[in-house]
């Protein structure tokens, strides 16, 4: 795409959405303050906007050109404002409303996921007050550990990992903390690692090593013995395969401009996609901003080729080709 090209530079009024209500409220308050920075670095005009303090109906949007969106959760992952833009003729970064809500559920996603041959861990969906037996049979069929997590959720909140059947109880009830479905899948035994795109840039993979049991909320946010490594343990083959994986995701799902793939990759060089993140940290511990640093794209540069993809795809959009083939959508027992 030339990201690293010098284009034309056009001083933007960018209008920053951040913080929210959500339970990761306080990751996108700190995302927001980064990308604040970042665009007065490049030389734009950012307003902050929380929409947990404005009402979005209510502001004059005329005023800006763009808004940049850094509201994980709910209510920024899931589609909602982008829905609200659109009403109001704003372009804003990211995926649209659409590809939004698919991607913020790990149901949805992993169906399509499915139908479109992109390896992602075998499981099922449980509802709250189902009971224990769906799992069972699905720890008859893979065996343990399983992965336990909330169906519309970031930030690895409401996981676990269950590697005895006594812990299924618990692992059901924290996840349905987070609402009233859950996605229980077989554990991938392997590494973790994660694939950030531009558009159709892919940025470098980057292998995470964690001392805890998975990625989670400490490893994200507040362990600084968490490791981002780029001199993979694998060979360079396989890391590219992993990164054709994570596009085919994306592509799968009808997603745009900054967006990360969370994957593990199995003992036999298999990737497996985990999610995909349609609005990706940008905190001194986020994942994006390293793999773009890697390749010499710093933070305020970042920022900007966001907000000029935003702009320059706008007009030129269109859904995945799977939503106008006419092919239903299946919902399998076992995604």
């Amino acid at each position: 795409m030339g990201h690293q090209s010098q284009e034309p530079f056009h001083r933007r009024r960018v209008a920053v959405l951040f913080g929210g209500d959500s339970d990761e409220a306080e990751i996108s308050r700190l995302s927001g303050a980064a990308v604040m920075k970042g665009l007065a670095d490049a030389g734009h005009f950012a307003w902050p906007i929380d929409p947990a303090e404005v009402d979005l109906r209510g502001v004059d949007w005329s005023q800006f050109d763009v808004a940049f969106l850094a509201l994980h959760g709910e209510f920024g992952e899931d589609g909602q404002v982008q829905q609200i833009l659109d009403r109001v003729g704003i372009p804003y970064t990211g995926s649209n409303a659409t590809a939004s809500r698919l991607a913020f559920s790990k149901r949805a996603a992993k169906e399509q996921f499915t139908i479109l041959g992109i390896p992602t861990p075998l499981g099922i969906v449980m509802r709250a007050g189902e009971g224990k037996t769906p799992v069972l049979e699905l720890i008859d069929q893979v065996g343990l550990p399983i992965i336990v997590k909330p169906d519309a959720q970031g930030s690895s909140l409401g996981v676990s990992v269950v590697r005895q059947p006594a812990e299924i109880e618990a692992a059901l009830n924290l996840a349905f903390r987070y609402g009233d479905t859950a996605i229980v899948e077989q554990a991938i035994i392997g590494t973790e690692w994660t694939v950030g795109l531009l558009d159709d840039l892919v940025l470098p993979a980057i292998e995470i090593r964690t001392r805890h049991p998975f990625f989670d909320y400490e490893a994200k946010y507040l362990d600084d013995d968490t490791e981002y490594v780029f001199t993979y343990s694998v060979p360079l083959e396989t890391v590219r395969h992993l990164e054709t994986v994570a596009r085919q995701a994306c592509a799968a799902l009808g997603t745009r401009g900054l967006v990360r793939v969370d994957l593990r990759l199995d003992a036999a060089g298999q990737p497996w996609v985990l999610e995909v993140n349609t609005i990706p940290g940008f905190t001194s511990h986020s994942l994006v901003p390293k793999a773009a640093a890697r390749i010499g794209i710093d933070f305020p540069r970042m920022c900007h080729l966001a907000i000029e993809s935003c702009l320059s795809t706008r007009a030129s959009l269109h859904p995945p080709h799977w939503m106008s083939s006419g092919r239903p959508v299946v919902r399998p027992t076992y995604l």
